[in-house]
């Protein structure tokens, strides 16, 4: 049977921790920070973990 391949788009979107959590930037953070609150901003430079309901699928994606 062949390797899996790895989905590459989802690869660079997406950080896996140590003990294996899945973490994505936050959405909204790259324009028209001008209207935005500067708490706002800032949250938008933090990554956020993905639900595991998301996590299953892209898990396959990534090849794990």
């Amino acid at each position: 049977m062949p390797k899996m391949k790895t989905n590459k788009s989802v690869a660079k979107r997406i950080k896996i921790t140590s003990r294996g959590k899945l973490l994505r930037r936050r959405p909204g953070g790259r324009h028209l920070k001008s209207r935005k609150s500067p708490g706002q901003i800032r949250r938008y430079r933090k990554w956020e973990d993905i639900a595991p309901t998301h996590a299953r699928p892209l898990r396959r994606m990534l090849g794990m």
